[in-house]
């Protein structure tokens, strides 16, 4: 089957999240790498629970209650270099093979898009960061919805707005849950396993398992 409308998570799928650490690594000191992930964790975590209970806020806010958090727990780390990881954060780099893919599939007449919980002022800073914005037809925030993935609502957003059905939707995403809540909405589903995790979510496949973006068609 052929699609001709792709949509990509944003962070951990185009986006790097571990960059902002690993950018202030030296100063950062030997829990940086744990650092990271439990930002990571956190972030993810804060809009699981804020979209069950009904209270958003954008995820630029999770994402600096994350990092307090991380540094709270890791206190070794030099919490003076918050701002400079928020920062580094809107700058955040791209993974090597994606400028090349998307421009493949924007070249074969594809439409493309990221869906993200990423704030609009985050998305814009990191898309344009990346010279990804030369390629892409949208960028969809959940923020008017005010709710998080795995909401079918976030998913149907994009169907609704390029009005084409979900199964000629391709949505490619590094996180499984992301995948499963999209494969439960009916878009054809492929999961960017980059770090080898197990697979999850098993009544809820994807249609393709890939290490990266490079094997996309």
């Amino acid at each position: 089957m052929a699609f001709s409308a792709y949509v990509f998570d944003a962070y951990g799928t185009l986006f790097d999240v571990h960059a902002a650490v690993r950018r202030n690594a030296e100063r950062i000191g030997p829990d940086g790498p744990q650092l990271s992930e439990l930002w990571r964790a956190k972030q993810l975590e804060y809009s699981w629970v804020r979209a069950l209970m009904g209270a958003y806020v954008d995820f630029w806010q999770l994402t600096e209650q994350a990092l307090d958090y991380a540094f709270d727990k890791f206190p070794s780390a030099d919490r003076s270099l918050r701002a400079d990881l928020l920062d580094a954060y809107w700058r955040l780099d791209c993974y090597p093979e994606v400028p090349s893919v998307l421009k493949a599939l924007k070249d074969g007449g594809a439409r493309l898009a990221i869906l993200s919980n990423g704030s609009p002022a985050m998305l814009e800073a990191a898309v344009k960061s990346a010279a990804l914005d030369q390629v892409l037809d949208d960028v969809i925030s959940v923020d008017p919805l005010r709710t998080f993935k795995t909401s079918p609502q976030v998913y149907d957003s994009v169907a609704t707005a390029w009005r084409v059905y979900p199964d000629r939707i391709s949505f490619q995403s590094s996180n499984r849950w992301d995948i499963a809540g999209a494969t439960r909405f009916g878009f054809r589903t492929v999961w960017i396993n980059r770090s080898g995790q197990p697979d999850e979510y098993r009544d809820f496949s994807p249609a393709r398992i890939l290490p990266d973006l490079r094997a996309l068609d």
